[in-house]
């Protein structure tokens, strides 16, 4: 079984049905109970529970700190290349938005990790656009060598790949990957993506399993928040991550909660997700997956970001770039999308450490380099 059969028992639900009966009552008596069932994940997702973020938030605020205690992980994003053969409409790296692209050499590479490594971080997430072409899988271990020598975790966020390739990248030093499914409605996906292998809904559905069967430490999934009606695609993608956490056991699954931002392009969002969703989303995912980690990266503006950490969230990017050669040479090439918070790294810091959290920026390291 994949969790495109579980998509297919659900994915026909009334949900405009299910959200308009849903009363306060059904609400509190969800906020009641210790685990919750799919449907009171659905539940807590409609417009009655926004009577209830409070009561929401208290509740997965202890949640997360009996789970992750009062700690946060720190990581940045690093672009290897910004080279694309798929034409989607929301992202800039399109193929059909005419700019100069690059890919970083190997000296460059060094350049990036020696500039995010000084500022602390230890745990990167190296992203490309879609082209085998320019980063096939040699590319990508190649990097890996040079990146080792300055972090501790590696993750990919990259074109899906086979079984036996994310085993390729998991022997060179990756240990954890992100796949953003970006919309789960089958039609609108077809909608957005024009040409290129990520018109295919399938392979990249079924790429975080993939990732769990070679042997990622950790996969993290997400949908981009805008193109389709927001409650829907959370509780999928609740579903999809409750379906890895259960099935790879070994496996520590995250779940990422970008929402649309400007970029090279005209495309606008489907639906406008305002902060309250954003947080509503987050909180019913909490209570839904206790142990379920979440990703909010600097796409959101500071104070938002700084309101949100109590509530559930249990890793932030900081001092981020989406250029690339972004860290090293300070380029203003074409970002992926827009950051809202460029506050540093250092800055982070000093605003957790406030609040009474602790900043980790290192909490795996490979058992080959632990003796």
């Amino acid at each position: 079984m994949s969790f495109y059969e579980k998509y297919e028992e659900v994915k026909s639900l009334p949900f405009e049905e299910i959200f308009t009966s849903t009363t306060e009552f059904d609400v509190k008596r969800v906020l009641a109970k210790s685990k919750l069932t799919e449907m009171d994940f659905l539940t807590l997702l409609s417009p009655a529970a926004e009577a209830y973020l409070e009561e929401m938030a208290v509740k997965a605020h202890n949640l997360t700190v009996q789970h992750f205690g009062s700690v946060m992980q720190l990581f940045s994003p690093l672009y290897l290349s910004d080279y694309c053969v798929n034409q989607c409409k929301y992202c800039s790296f399109s193929i059909e938005n005419q700019f100069e692209r690059k890919r970083l050499t190997m000296d460059e590479v060094e350049g990036e990790a020696k500039a995010i490594a000084a500022r602390g971080i230890r745990h990167v997430i190296l992203l490309t656009g879609e082209s085998r072409r320019y980063t096939p899988i040699s590319y990508f271990k190649e990097s890996v060598g040079v990146f080792k020598n300055y972090f501790d975790s590696l993750s990919i966020e990259v074109q899906p790949l086979t079984v036996g390739e994310y085993k390729e990248v998991i022997a060179a030093g990756i240990d954890g990957l992100t796949v953003f499914q970006e919309v789960y409605n089958e039609d609108i996906y077809k909608e957005i993506h024009l040409k290129g292998p990520k018109r295919n809904y399938h392979f990249r559905l079924n790429a975080p399993e993939r990732g769990c069967q070679a042997g990622m430490r950790t996969v993290t999934i997400g949908a981009l928040l805008g193109l389709d009606d927001w409650r829907k695609e959370a509780f999928f993608t609740g579903l999809h991550a409750a379906y890895l956490q259960n099935k790879y056991l070994e496996t520590v699954i995250g779940v990422a909660l970008p929402r649309i931002k400007p970029h090279l392009g005209s495309f606008q969002p489907n639906v406008h997700v305002l902060d309250k969703h954003l947080v509503q989303y987050m909180l019913a995912l909490r209570l839904f997956l206790p142990r379920i980690g979440m990703t909010l990266s600097t796409r959101e503006a500071p104070k938002l970001r700084d309101h949100l950490i109590p509530l559930g969230i249990t890793q932030m990017s900081a001092g981020s770039s989406t250029a690339v050669g972004g860290y090293a040479e300070e380029e203003e090439g074409n970002s992926q999308f827009e950051i809202s918070d460029e506050r540093s790294v250092d800055e982070i810091k000093s605003l957790l450490k406030q609040k009474g959290y602790q900043p980790v920026f290192k909490d795996w390291q490979l058992l080959s380099e632990a003796h």
